[in-house]
């Protein structure tokens, strides 16, 4: 076994605020008081909470300052995601960055949470590297977890620990706590989904290990979750099976069935075409009994509800 130690970083994520300082502090903090920790993970939008009018291209000046943060306390460092501009476009970016301050890899986020997430587009490539002596890593953000698809894919290049930022402040958080521990599960990896607090986010943050098992929940407020990961793990796992019982990735390898669900040109979709659009609920209208009521009296609120 090799020793790696990876801390998650549940913070307070301002809404349209810039979060920099706040996120380098937290960094030296981890750094000062759990010097054995080689890696940090911060939410999705860490930096600038969900405002697109924060987006900068990349390379540029939050990623450059990240850099300097990863180089100056040594350690590997995904600061969650920031809205990327390429070329007129927006997406949903995160980037990995070594301790010497490199950018090895961007992931752009695959599945924006449609229709809430408008004007974010998709990105379309798979992101893995290889931290040296220890394993291979894969990225995801947030609603990309819904899709086993792309935690399938991660590991079938061979990642062994899945980093995952959310920024998740909606009623569904329960339910994504099980899908992360299934990722975990049927891939036999580790899942690192690190959500944030806060305006922009209620906690839960979640680690979960390649048999299953939950290693920490967090709760709804600011926390640090330091983990020591074993790599060795996962791979008897996969050699042996889960809790020594199934080996999911060893079936899906040997699988016979093409599953043509995926190609547009052998499945038909006529069903799934039926959905509608995807578009968000509005109110339905009243009937026409109700319009000829009395008017009540109306106090309109506005509430901003965000999740990315």
């Amino acid at each position: 076994m090799v020793p790696f130690g990876i801390a998650g970083v549940q913070m307070n994520v301002a809404l349209a605020q810039d979060n920099l300082d706040n996120m380098e502090h937290r960094i030296a903090a981890v750094v000062h008081r759990f010097p054995w920790v080689q890696m940090i993970v911060f939410s999705e939008l860490a930096a600038f909470g969900p405002s697109p009018s924060k987006a900068q291209s990349l390379p540029g000046p939050a990623e450059e300052r990240f850099r300097a943060m990863a180089e100056r306390h040594r350690v590997w460092l995904l600061p969650g995601s920031i809205f990327e501009n390429l070329d007129g476009h927006l997406f949903n970016t995160a980037s990995v960055i070594d301790p010497k301050g490199h950018v090895v890899g961007r992931y752009r986020k695959m599945f924006p949470f449609r229709p809430y997430e408008i004007g974010v587009e998709s990105g379309n490539e798979f992101l893995v590297f290889d931290i040296p002596d220890v394993g291979r890593f894969g990225v995801s953000i947030c609603y990309d977890m819904w899709f086993p698809e792309t935690t399938r894919t991660l590991v079938a290049m061979g990642a062994e620990v899945i980093l995952h930022p959310s920024m998740t402040d909606t009623i569904d958080r329960d339910v994504e706590l099980p899908i992360a521990r299934a990722n975990a599960a049927i891939n036999q990896c580790y899942m690192f989904d690190i959500n944030g607090a806060g305006e922009c986010g209620n906690g839960r943050s979640i680690i979960v290990g390649p048999s299953g098992y939950v290693i920490h929940e967090a709760g709804h407020g600011e926390e640090v979750m330091p983990v020591e990961i074993n790599l060795a793990r996962v791979r008897r796992d996969r050699e042996v099976g889960i809790r020594g019982l199934g080996q999911p990735l060893k079936s899906f390898r040997d699988r016979r069935v093409d599953f043509s669900v995926y190609s547009s040109d052998k499945f038909d979709h006529g069903y799934l075409n039926s959905l509608g659009p995807l578009s968000k609920a509005t109110r339905p209208n009243p009937p026409d009994s109700a319009a000829s009521e009395a008017p009540s009296t109306i106090v309109h609120h506005e509430f901003a509800t965000k999740r990315e």
